[in-house]
């Protein structure tokens, strides 16, 4: 029985830990997205994370440390399903990034830190390094599948659509509060993606604006309950 406990102890406290990390960022974030890197404390990120002083040391060692993490987890976040077409999926991932902008600490979080301007506390390049490599995979898988144009410089349009992104979302929050960024997102893919995918691809695509908040529903009914809800998804796709 001791050695059963014994065993099963080192899990839950794995959990336990995986829990208050998980608090602690999206306290972070949340505070980073309202006071900006500079002006945030550790102090603010403390009382809304409602953890100890030693438990946020536990986990990270600074505030440049807390903040390059809800960085890295900007783009770990963001993880659609498979689809046939690997543009659908690229496209997918914009418009769950863009619905998630409305309300998730961690993006909203990320967001602000990647873009605002001033600080020379924090490196931001890795977040926007991360979000090219990112875009780039999808863009060179689909380029495998020979779904984009064989003109296409694949490094170039990853750039061009993360640094569009970027702008698309600044001026969203700045006018709504990102409530149409879904929306302006989708006019900037039905503008570029012509010049991208090939034509008997692009006629394939769904870019509505609203497939980003149905997306995201069925991704978090599935981290939520363990559950298989590709069927979902797939349902959303047609």
């Amino acid at each position: 029985m001791e050695t059963s406990r014994g065993r099963r102890r080192p899990v839950a406290q794995q959990d336990r830990g995986i829990r208050t990390r998980r608090m602690i960022l999206e306290a972070a974030a949340a505070v980073f997205d309202d006071r900006g890197y500079d002006r945030a404390t550790i102090a603010e990120v403390l009382e809304r994370a409602g953890v100890t002083k030693g438990a946020l040391y536990f986990h990270f060692a600074s505030k440049e440390q807390l903040a390059m993490a809800v960085l890295d987890e900007h783009v770990l976040d963001i993880a659609v399903e498979p689809r046939q077409i690997k543009l659908q999926e690229f496209v997918d991932a914009g418009q769950v990034l863009a619905y998630r902008l409305r309300n998730d600490p961690i993006q909203r979080g990320a967001a602000r830190l990647a873009v605002e301007q001033g600080s020379n506390h924090l490196d931001r390049k890795q977040s926007m390094l991360s979000w090219t490599r990112f875009v780039e995979g999808l863009l060179n898988e689909a380029r495998d599948r020979g779904e984009i144009l064989e003109s296409i410089e694949v490094h170039d349009t990853a750039e061009l659509f993360v640094g569009a992104f970027a702008g698309l979302q600044m001026m969203s929050h700045a006018l709504t509060n990102r409530a149409d960024l879904n929306h302006r997102l989708t006019v900037f893919f039905q503008h570029t993606l012509p010049s991208v995918a090939v034509p008997a691809i692009l006629a394939k695509l769904t870019l509505d604006p609203e497939r980003g908040e149905k997306l995201d529903a069925a991704l978090q009914e599935k981290a939520s309950s363990g559950a298989d809800v590709h069927d979902d998804v797939d349902a959303v796709a047609s």
